[in-house]
């Protein structure tokens, strides 16, 4: 089978590759898509120390089973894998908090991962997806549309509150903005995007361009600032995130595209604004099963900016760095 194979550092190639042999507990699926994340280049560029290569790239997938070694599974199957692998039996895992298992392999970086015509994935890192949401939608809920739920649901939210978006265009943001507008939010997506902004006021109830936007939130909010944000840019606009909440407000920390820059915190800021930080890694299965019955009601709709097959993987690496970019590239194998 083809497959994603980065060698060393920086490095990968499209090639042929042995199909996964599978033991007991494990499933083989036939990858329909996969989605490109900027995890993905940062992982190219080196900021994954645990890196093993060989390895298959990519950690976002949804496929069908074709052969089983777990009895919770069948040929058929229509399913999403988590973004790691879960041992299932640690303390973490029987709280169904498997994001935090102590024993995880990420897929794609530990272990072979879903750019790949299949895959080999254990049966305790796998979700059913009902027959509602497509594909294109299936693939991106394990890294995009279920861990900002998950976020979400830590940050305690209810309806009617408001929620600032960060990079709203992006792969997350533009999902984030209307997953949050189904749970019954007010939602305020943040571009610096005059065109872009046009595209998300489709599905957030204001837009605001301006690069120090938290004037703009606490305009638009009688001067109190906004309940939550997602953080889905980092240290480029995590300033006036914080400037924009209001007092008790959540943080939700979900990307920060410049792992290189460090943000000083100004503790005594936080404290006496009583701000919350939240950190926000990966998404349980039970996240996952909740996200999809939520999007199975038709809630969120797949933006996406392009798909590419397997073989133009390098196209669809630069597409994500396309600053005009609106939405997921996605992978057709």
């Amino acid at each position: 089978m083809k497959a994603v194979v980065v060698y060393e550092k920086g490095k990968y190639e499209v090639r042929d590759v042995p199909m996964p042999r599978l033991n007991d507990g494990y499933v083989l699926i036939r990858i329909k898509y996969a989605a490109l994340c900027y995890r993905d280049l940062l992982q190219l560029a080196g900021y994954y120390p645990r890196m093993k290569y060989p390895v298959i790239l990519g950690h976002e997938a949804v496929g069908v089973v074709v052969e089983s070694r777990d009895p919770r599974f069948k040929s058929g199957d229509r399913v999403v894998p988590l973004l790691h692998e879960p041992d299932g039996t640690c303390e973490f895992c029987l709280r169904g908090l498997d994001s935090y298992c102590i024993n995880a392999l990420s897929y794609g970086e530990s272990v072979d991962g879903f750019f790949a015509e299949y895959a080999r994935v254990s049966g305790n890192a796998l979700v059913k997806v009902p027959n509602e949401v497509s594909d294109e939608l299936a693939v991106l809920v394990p890294c995009v549309i279920a861990m900002t739920y998950k976020g979400l649901r830590r940050a305690g939210l209810t309806q009617g509150e408001t929620v600032v978006v960060t990079g709203a265009s992006g792969g997350v943001g533009i999902h984030a903005v209307q997953l949050t507008k189904a749970l019954g939010a007010r939602v305020i997506g943040i571009t610096r995007s005059l065109e872009k902004a046009k595209f998300i006021k489709q599905f957030a109830d204001d837009v605001i361009t301006e690069g120090t936007f938290s004037k703009a939130v606490k305009e638009l909010t009688g001067g109190i600032g906004a309940d939550v944000v997602i953080e889905a840019v980092g240290t480029p606009t995590i300033e006036e995130s914080i400037r924009s909440l209001r007092v008790g407000g959540r943080l939700v920390i979900i990307g920060n595209v410049n792992p290189d820059e460090i943000y000083p915190l100004r503790l005594g800021y936080l404290i006496l604004k009583d701000i919350s930080l939240i950190g926000n890694v990966r998404s349980n299965k039970p996240d996952i099963a909740e996200a999809l019955k939520l999007l199975s009601r038709g809630s969120v709709k797949p933006i996406i900016a392009a798909t590419y097959p397997l073989d133009k993987f390098n196209e669809a690496l630069e597409h994500m760095k396309d600053s005009t970019r609106i939405g997921k590239v996605i992978i057709k194998p």
